[in-house]
């Protein structure tokens, strides 16, 4: 087995560093004023495109980077470092866009991966969060296309993108479908902007859709793909997050051992105490554990057969569980370590804390990730646990 990282990736993770650092420059800016003005997401897109890494999860004949899944891990364990989300400013469009007909691509897509268009995905809605087969919001066909209604939450990006990928069910059979809307299409309002525990450089709007009228031509993927659309985007974004926060952890675990180090109590560094060095060993551990098993599934989904997906969903599914869990573990201890001062919102690791608290809720929440993996072990035994073989 060779572990190495290829030279791409580690192009590829020299790029996305120096990249994260440009971006953690106006991380302050966004603490304070819960988001950055025009023309510092103007800078940022520029040097998202500078770097080559936009759109990092779409075909390079396309204009993305056209990088595999292992690869695109190795990017966003990098922007995962970076607090206020703005990982996020380095865009990978939904995964749903790749079904768009060739029409849909050029009017949708191709301006999203040049950075001139932002889209958003709304598919939670009061009362079908962990369970979107409990849609509410409807589409009922008539002689112009469709004719959406329904409310929406926790619509990520929805205060910044300019068009959204709604799912609904659609007509008498209740299809699960998706749909590609131009947010300023008549009937559309964003009726609440929640005020989140985590600073995000985007907001979470709700919305409502009141007899939004759309032609034939806004249905992305076919009339009742859209659990299967949403699911295969499932697989790869758990992925992305296990990776990101990985990355947020292992920088929370510099900026302590480094405080540890400088910080002196009762005439020694706080470092040289056992409970201390405890949590700092602990917290290498979670890192360590969790970074070599997201790259294994990461890799596997690279180069495993089609009939292998559904057991990695559930890999998936243990990666971004074990992950987000193990960094909540990390930047708790981080915080200990600083003391009063990781209670202070100047420091990153007060805001890491608020900020990785939601990876172990949205794409499915730690119970529902559990439920995944259970029910692979029930149905087909352990070989989630599986290493791949050649």
């Amino acid at each position: 087995m060779d572990f190495r990282l290829t030279a791409r990736q580690v192009q590829l993770k020299s790029d996305a560093r120096a990249l994260t650092d440009f971006i953690a420059g106006y991380e302050t800016q966004c603490e304070e004023n819960n988001g950055l003005p025009a023309d510092a997401h103007a800078k940022i897109r520029d040097a998202v495109l500078d770097a080559g890494l936009q759109a990092v999860n779409m075909p390079a004949e396309w204009g993305g980077a056209g990088l595999t899944i292992a690869e695109q891990v190795t990017v966003q364990e990098e922007l995962g470092r970076l607090t206020g989300a703005l990982w996020d400013m380095v865009w990978r469009p939904a995964n749903a866009l790749r079904f768009c007909t060739p029409e849909q691509r050029e009017r949708f897509l191709v301006p999203v991966i040049k950075g001139e268009r932002r889209d958003c995905y709304a598919v939670t809605e009061p009362g079908a969060g962990s369970d979107p087969q409990n849609l509410a919001t409807t589409a009922t066909r008539n002689d112009r296309g469709w004719v959406l209604s329904g409310e929406k939450w926790f619509v990520t990006v929805g205060d910044h993108a300019d068009f959204m990928i709604v799912l609904a069910a659609a007509g008498p059979e209740r299809a699960p479908t998706l749909f590609l809307v131009d947010k300023d299409t008549p009937g559309i309002e964003m009726t609440r902007v929640p005020r989140f525990m985590h600073t995000f450089v985007y907001e979470h709007p709700e919305f409502t859709f009141t007899d939004v009228q759309v032609g034939e031509d806004a249905v992305l993927g076919g009339i009742g793909e859209g659990y299967d659309i949403t699911r295969s985007w499932f697989t790869e974004e758990r992925l992305m997050i296990a990776a990101r926060t990985t990355g947020a952890a292992e920088r929370a675990l510099e900026l302590s051992r480094d405080w540890a180090v400088e910080r002196e109590q009762f005439g020694a560094p706080i470092a040289s105490y056992q409970l201390i060095q405890g949590m700092l060993a602990d917290c290498a551990v979670d890192i360590a554990v969790n970074r070599a098993y997201t790259h294994q599934v990461a890799w596997e989904v690279d180069n495993s057969p089609a009939e292998d997906r559904k057991t990695l969903h559930a890999k998936a599914a243990i990666a971004k569980l074990a992950a987000s869990e193990a960094s909540g573990r990390v930047i708790d201890r981080c915080l200990q370590i600083h003391g009063g001062r990781g209670y202070d919102r100047a420091y990153a690791v007060e805001r890491l804390y608020r900020e990785l608290r939601v990876d172990r809720i949205w794409e499915g929440t730690s119970e529902i990730q559990r439920l995944i993996i259970a029910n692979e072990l029930v149905k087909r035994g352990s070989g989630v646990l599986d290493l791949p073989t050649a």
